[in-house]
């Protein structure tokens, strides 16, 4: 354990930054397996119901992703490439159901 205040302070700041950064990518976690599980469920059931609810899931990914891309959560291209993986799930189940 750190002796010098300056060290003891770093150590705390260090902690409750680790803490904010976890549940940051936690939530985005979860919001892009919530969308997966949207788009799944339209892929198999392709209704304007089920696209809403895909849109809904999907705005609310990239807002957690841009969010944590801004608070420096996440590096840009980290997000970027998340974001880019959501889009390509979608464009996958959507022009396979297009072509049926």
């Amino acid at each position: 354990m750190a002796n010098i205040k300056s060290a003891i302070k770093r150590v705390e700041i260090a902690e409750r930054n680790r803490l904010r950064n976890k549940a940051y990518k936690s939530a985005v976690k979860t919001l892009m397996k919530n969308y997966l599980v949207a788009v799944q469920n339209y892929a198999t059931n392709p209704s304007p119901e089920a696209m809403q609810e895909v849109q809904q899931r999907m705005a609310s990914a990239y807002s957690k992703i841009d969010k944590a891309v801004k608070r420096g959560v996440l590096h840009r291209n980290n997000g970027a490439n998340k974001k880019s993986r959501l889009a390509q799930a979608l464009k996958k189940h959507t022009q396979t159901s297009a072509a049926s």
